[in-house]
């Protein structure tokens, strides 16, 4: 560590990441934090982190975006090595090499080929974090960039009308609650837009609530199936008349009494009927059609018991590509779309399956499949002949062999009352002797899950600081069932924070874990997580690390976004309510922040519409009070959660640094 080529190397990248006019000076061989972030108590970051963390800062993936209509072409999300966000490129063939599209600060994930011949591709992009994303059209090959909305709300694409390259667009007003903004009546507006002439936009319908999604455009672009998302364990699946715009509920009947979660998706080929998801009859979320003459729906994967999170038929109308969460690992299941009943589908790589999307016209399946050995890369089979073509591949950063990292397994605990938890367990290499630390990484939701798959920039910490890694699941995740998805809601809201309990009592039991040396971290909902356990078992845990995450119920429901606050109460608690308001002060972490003792990390985007900053800043200064330790990094062009690299490898080496020191490793 103390070679004249280490000393070169740490003295560059230290002039380097402090050689911004803009940013504070800082002393030689120190990280000073960019323009962009605030960073509060952090001691002064060694540039040698930088150094030993380098390689595993610039893991790159791709994701699917869409196919072009014509071509054998693909649209992808990338991430350039050492880029700061993701942008959008152009494969022309299997393993040729991207063409970049799009060029900006802020990421583009999101995009469309127009529908009849590719000519110009429109995408969604917001600024610095905000969500207030707007449409724009790309034109080709030209790559001339035209402005297609202009109001302050979240546009987003909801689907081509198959005649004529008209798109349908849902716009959803932001009014910055906690910057001080009015709330407004929350309604959504679905349009229909011609990009080549967005001035002749027309609006529709303006749909009540915050929670609507389109699942499918019928083929004689008659019909708009939508789903309203009420809550985790409610939704319901309706269907607009284009014609004479009349709103009309499908799912669930009108006689049903019983909740269910119902999602649309696309239309039979011949109209006859809807693919719908829903889990009425079922505890796990299941596909079936729906028809549109008799009104009944008819199960198509009931053979599998695990949940389905999507179904997608070929242009032809033969073929349904499903993608079953098989206890936290996505499979692919193929069926015929007439006798409802699966195909062989060929072998294909190991590794979950992200994401699967026919070619319009070809025979193609998109597939995105990620594995720990690697981030998301794309495939493509051929449905008639079952071949698999590589089309894109990660390149592994300078010294890291990606297939030396371990695979996750599932371990599994008993809770306070008997129920079985579940949780992913990355242990660290065998040369890492004696009991390890633990990172426990909760994830957000609460209606999320944390499955198998590539860690990123986490596989430093179990393959170079040797921290075993518990990724857990604890009551009120998806992928176990609507009666678990259930359990943590309103009144039980604390219960999945004894479920970490229950953990820390497991890790105690376990040979190879050092049960004093733990640290609880999240993100969004896993952060509230955090803190409430920092909050309830102070002298259990090593540390707690907040990423964006909830400190008060009462105030984030107050604060977040208007068109969120519906749907957060039904999961949450309605706060309006006083025993509920007595209740959700009671739990929050902010309440109890007397009792948060041990070192804290606060992470947080000043332009969060979901969990507000204020949720950061107010339990960073309660818990000063204390005169307890606070780390505080916030950014001033995020959101919910970092974007940008150079942020997102502040956060890291802050990380690295507060994980070396709470947990005494070297």
């Amino acid at each position: 560590m103390n070679s004249p080529k280490m000393a070169a190397a740490v003295a560059a990248l230290a002039a380097a990441l402090t050689g911004c006019a803009l940013a504070p000076p800082a002393p030689a061989g120190v990280i000073a934090p960019n323009a962009n972030l605030v960073a509060q108590g952090i001691p002064p970051i060694p540039a040698r982190i930088a150094v030993q963390v380098a390689g595993y800062t610039d893991f790159t993936g791709h994701a699917f975006v869409d196919w072009h209509p014509v071509r054998r072409e693909m649209l992808v999300s990338h991430r350039l090595p050492g880029a700061s966000v993701p942008q959008l490129f152009r494969i022309v063939a299997p393993m040729a090499a991207p063409e970049q599209l799009t060029d900006s600060a802020d990421p583009v994930r999101f995009a469309s080929f127009e529908p009849r011949d590719g000519r110009y591709i429109v995408f969604a992009r917001g600024s610095g974090g905000n969500e207030q994303d707007k449409l724009y059209r790309l034109d080709l090959p030209g790559k001339e960039i035209t402005p297609l909305t202009e109001t302050p709300e979240r546009h987003s694409m909801a689907g081509w009308l198959h005649r004529g390259a008209r798109l349908l667009t849902l716009a959803t007003p932001l009014d910055r609650t906690a910057q001080g903004g009015s709330r407004t009546a929350i309604t959504q507006t679905l349009s229909l837009l011609d990009p080549l002439l967005p001035e002749a936009t027309v609006k529709l319908v303006e749909l009540p609530g915050g929670g609507w999604l389109i699942g499918g455009v019928s083929w004689d672009d008659r019909q708009v199936a939508l789903t309203r998302y009420l809550s985790a364990d409610e939704s319901e699946v309706w269907a607009f008349d284009l014609e004479s715009r009349a709103l009309k509920r499908l799912l669930p009947a009108a006689s049903d009494g019983a909740k269910a979660s119902w999602f649309a998706g696309q239309f039979k080929r011949d109209d006859s009927g809807l693919y719908v998801l829903g889990d009425a009859a079922s505890e796990f979320r299941e596909l079936l059609v729906y028809d549109l003459t008799s009104h009944r729906t008819t199960p198509v994967t009931r053979d599998i018991p695990w949940s389905v999170s999507q179904g997608t038929g070929n242009q032809a109308g033969t073929l349904i590509a499903v993608r079953p969460n098989v206890d936290g690992r996505t499979e692919l299941r193929l069926y015929d779309a007439r006798s409802l009943r699966e195909v062989a589908a060929p072998r294909l790589p190991p590794g979950s399956v992200g994401s699967a999307d026919f070619h319009p016209r070809l025979p193609d399946l998109a597939l995105s499949i990620d594995s720990a050995q690697g981030p998301s890369q794309l495939w493509s089979m051929d449905a008639a002949s079952g071949r698999i073509e590589q089309w894109t591949r990660a390149g592994a950063p300078a010294g890291i062999d990606t297939q030396t990292f371990p695979e996750q397994r599932i371990v599994r605990w008993p809770s306070f009352d008997g129920r079985t938890i579940s949780g992913l367990l990355t242990a660290p290499p065998a040369r890492f002797t004696g009991r390890r630390p633990v990172l426990i990484a909760i994830h957000g939701g609460p209606e999320s899950q944390a499955t198998f798959g590539f860690l990123g920039r986490g596989n430093y910490y179990v393959n170079e600081l040797g921290i075993a890694l518990i990724q857990p699941n604890v009551r009120g995740s998806s992928g176990f069932g609507k009666t678990f998805l259930a359990l943590d809601n309103g009144y039980r809201r604390e219960d999945a924070v004894k479920d970490i309990g229950a953990l820390l009592d497991w890790i105690a039991t376990q040979p190879a874990l050092d049960a004093s040396r733990v640290v609880v971290s999240g993100g969004s909902y896993g952060g509230y997580m955090s803190l409430a356990v920092a909050a309830l078992y102070p002298d259990r845990i090593a540390g707690a690390i907040d990423i964006v995450g909830i400190s008060s119920f009462v105030t984030f429901l107050q604060n977040t976004e208007s068109y969120r606050r519906d749907l957060r109460r039904a999961e949450y608690g309605d706060e309006r309510d006083p025993a509920m308001r007595a209740y959700l002060e009671k739990i929050s972490p902010l309440t109890s922040a007397d009792n948060i003792r041990k070192p804290l990390f606060v992470v947080q985007g000043k332009n969060d519409p979901r969990v507000p900053f204020t949720e950061a800043e107010q339990v960073v200064a309660r818990v000063r009070a204390n005169g307890s330790p606070v780390w505080y990094l916030r950014a001033e062009n995020e959101g919910h959660g970092f974007a940008r690299k150079e942020n997102l490898d502040f956060q890291f080496y802050a990380t690295v640094l507060f994980l070396q020191q709470t947990l005494g490793l070297d």
